[in-house]
């Protein structure tokens, strides 16, 4: 398993062999810079430490800065790990940089990045509630959640309503998965990933790229 970390770019469309006109996420993968090499010895598990992306130092904490000079590196905007099997043998050093060279034997890969906020939400909008009717007798309460009285007690465990009743809240600005991207194109000179669909986030929001655990084409 491989993985990277990276900024989404933005989306268009471009032909593939057969003609068929796809559309695909540009994202600019890498160059990662080992941070620290996370041991069973040293740290009770095996891990790579990624960063991305200069920032200034003086934009850094001193512990942050402190981090980033044992790998000979300027200090990074985004610092990612990345977990590996106890039994594996680590082959990494730190300040080693990582391009997107690492995908060249990749076919599909799992992007996660972190949602649009879209701010306070309906339960219509939020969780894709069908409203009350739009006939004749229905008053001011077409896109109303309807009464919860029903599920508020919970006995045993307080007054409150369960933990999970779908309610009115906060849509969005949360980390997303996308699994199966097909691996389109691959720009060692630029840097740059080009998967075939939508992945999570804005244009200009970082994400991470991991080769796909299952691996199978989406019909």
């Amino acid at each position: 398993m491989v993985m990277l970390l990276g900024k989404k770019v933005g989306m268009t469309q471009i032909y593939d062999e057969t003609g068929n006109l796809l559309p695909v996420t540009v994202i600019q993968a890498g160059p990662c810079v080992v941070m620290q090499v996370k041991t069973i010895e040293s740290d009770g598990y095996n891990a790579i430490q990624y960063g991305f992306e200069d920032i200034k130092p003086s934009c850094r904490k001193k512990p942050e800065v402190g981090h980033s000079k044992r790998a000979k590196t300027n200090p990074k905007k985004y610092v990612r790990e990345m977990r590996l099997p106890d039994d594996i043998k680590l082959q990494y050093e730190i300040g080693e940089p990582i391009t997107v060279s690492i995908f060249a034997e990749e076919k599909f890969v799992d992007v996660t990045g972190t949602s649009k906020g879209k701010g306070f939400a309906g339960v219509m909008k939020r969780h894709g509630f069908g409203g009350f009717p739009a006939s004749h007798g229905t008053e001011r309460k077409h896109r109303a959640p309807g009464s919860i009285s029903s599920f508020a007690s919970n006995a045993g465990h307080g007054a409150g309503p369960k933990k999970g009743k779908r309610m009115s809240g906060h849509l969005g600005h949360c980390r997303v998965t996308t699994k199966n991207h097909q691996l389109v194109e691959i720009d060692e000179e630029k840097n740059l990933l080009i998967v075939k669909g939508s992945v999570p986030g804005p244009a200009g929001g970082y994400c991470i790229i991991r080769s796909s655990k299952k691996g199978i084409a989406k019909k």
